[in-house]
């Protein structure tokens, strides 16, 4: 839908850059992969790149393209080759678990020297927790 939305409106090749980095996206999703489909998803990232100059030449990103964690994608083909498909991986988990190990007892400390304050808060929580 939203490459439909902006043909016409941007230079096809930004059409064309947008479309295989969703194209990548969408099948980095899938439940499975071999060969073929990684090698097609290793062609949507190169094809990404190929044509993501055009960001830079329309004076659109004058700094260079640079979507957060463009990096990673890179990665993906082989860690999905070591680790199998990123389905169903979520952050939230660990995110909650750094809000109650780090955030808070930092909030609960001095903030000079929060360290030790900080790990003496989470075992008084692992105690009562136990308790």
């Amino acid at each position: 839908m939203y490459l439909l939305a902006i043909v016409g409106y941007v230079p096809d090749e930004m059409v064309q850059a947008l479309c295989a980095f969703l194209e990548f996206c969408y099948m980095t999703q899938c439940n499975i992969h071999d060969t073929h489909s990684l090698a097609a998803l290793d062609d949507a990232l190169q094809q990404f790149h190929n044509h993501q100059e055009i960001f830079h030449t329309s004076g659109v990103c004058t700094e260079g393209f640079n979507l957060p964690r463009q990096h990673s994608l890179i990665h993906y083909v082989k860690l999905i080759c070591d680790y199998g498909v990123p389905n169903s991986l979520c952050s939230s988990i660990t995110e909650s678990k750094h809000i109650k190990a780090v955030k808070e007892p930092w909030q609960y400390s001095s903030h000079y020297e929060a360290l030790s304050q900080m790990l003496l808060t989470n075992q008084c929580l692992d105690k009562l927790t136990a308790a």
